[in-house]
């Protein structure tokens, strides 16, 4: 079983809204006769604090997705445990649904398929309170306009249908219903990922500065690692199900300790001559990612990591926390070699 260890807490040890200890999911796919097993997430722990932006980043089907799903009560852990506010949800009884519903929200990728076409939007972002019976009659058409106006847009927009609405105006409404319960945490799906650049720094900013007013504590699922950096005050890097290294933003960012970090962080493009100086001895990853229905033994990233050697291919490597005292962990069996020699 995997230690519980904190990965998206704050050094300021504000009080804990989100904690999961060892979640796993694992799915069946193929035919009944001959079934395939993959676990999409593997022993991950965390905890996420009041008013915090934790950023998880990784390659495609490295299962963030899946734990989020989890994290919000959509999808039920085989293993582990999720608390919210102290509170075990993890059986997914009535009463847990209805306190994860009121608690934690999700803000989903695509604003163009998660709005439903045939409703309005005042009745999408009403649809949480007349669920949950919060509110009636004027109140509750007040609260919906009060949240329009919260994410920018107007009041007077209530009986249009989504399709009548930009990508990022979906996506506001998106918020806008996410925000209807007041939440005390976001789990925002790469929220920005099917927007224009331009559009995505106004959302970007727009969470950020609901972040600011609400308290809310945020968990950043994103592709790109340039957003994570700008918005995450920690950020925990997932590889095939696990976690490989976690910290504060900057210490992440600029002495990535994982191999695999390094090579993520290798990926970005160069946007000044700095960043050309950068990727001239960048590391360059080899090969395909392999499949989760059949995960390397030991290190999941040891076929693909340049450091790699017996150990790696015969042991887990459990997250440590390096020395130095940042709070920094890793889950590598050559973190400090890697730190030594940089590739990014």
């Amino acid at each position: 079983m995997t230690t519980p260890l904190v990965l998206g807490a704050t050094r300021g040890q504000s009080a804990v809204v989100l904690e999961a200890t060892d979640l796993r999911r694992t799915f069946s796919v193929g035919s009944r006769l001959r079934p395939t097993h993959v676990s999409a997430v593997d022993g991950v722990s965390l905890q996420l604090r009041a008013g915090e932006t934790l950023g998880v980043v990784g390659e495609s089907g490295c299962g963030k997705s899946t734990l989020a799903r989890m994290l919000v009560g959509l999808e039920k852990p085989d293993g582990g445990s999720l608390r919210y506010r102290g509170e075990d949800v993890t059986a997914g009884r009535l009463r847990d649904r209805r306190l994860l519903r009121r608690g934690v929200q999700m803000i989903f990728q695509d604003p163009y398929t998660s709005l439903d076409p045939r409703m309005t939007v005042g009745d999408i972002i009403a649809e949480p309170l007349a669920a949950t019976r919060t509110l009636t009659g004027a109140k509750r058409r007040e609260r919906v306009a009060e949240l329009l106006d919260l994410v920018g847009l107007s009041p007077g927009m209530t009986s249009r249908f989504p399709h009548q609405f930009s990508g990022g105006q979906r996506q506001r409404i998106g918020i806008a219903r996410a925000l209807a319960l007041e939440p005390d945490v976001l789990i925002a799906d790469e929220p920005v990922s099917a927007l224009d650049v331009s559009v995505q720094a106004q959302v970007i900013n727009l969470l950020g500065d609901l972040q600011k007013r609400l308290g809310v504590s945020v968990l950043f699922i994103a592709h790109d690692l340039s957003v994570v950096r700008h918005i995450a005050d920690r950020v925990a890097v997932m590889y095939l199900g696990r976690i490989a290294e976690v910290g504060d933003t900057a210490t992440v960012y600029d002495t990535p300790a994982h191999p695999y970090t390094q090579a993520l962080l290798s990926a970005t493009p160069a946007v000044d001559r700095a960043d050309r100086g950068r990727l001239a001895r960048r590391r360059v990853l080899t090969g395909e990612p392999p499949s989760p229905a059949n995960p390397p033994t030991g290190c999941r990233f040891n076929p693909r990591c340049w450091l790699a050697t017996d150990v790696c291919r015969t042991e887990v490597p459990q997250l440590r926390e390096l020395p130095g005292g940042s709070g920094r962990l890793v889950a590598s069996h050559h973190a400090e070699q890697a730190l030594a020699a940089p590739v990014v």
